[in-house]
């Protein structure tokens, strides 16, 4: 968890440590429903009915993403 400097300001940076806590208690469960709340938190306010997401999550979010991925049992 400490691997990267976390800014503590914005909600989906809080979401996301919590999520790494949860992956490094071995808690699927609560790592995916984090991982929910971290998607909705960092999409938010963006573009409208038909709005395509074409930015890349930073690389600690997509790590954190394949470790859920792992522990779940899934590519």
């Amino acid at each position: 968890m400490d691997k990267y400097k976390i800014n503590k300001s914005r909600l989906s940076d809080r979401i996301l440590e919590a999520m790494e806590l949860a992956l490094e208690q071995h808690d699927a469960e609560i790592a995916e429903i984090l991982n929910r709340a971290l998607d909705l938190s960092m999409t938010r306010n963006t573009g409208g009915g038909e709005f395509i997401e074409r930015r890349d999550y930073p690389k600690i979010i997509e790590d954190a993403i394949t470790h859920l991925k792992q522990l779940q049992g899934k590519k």
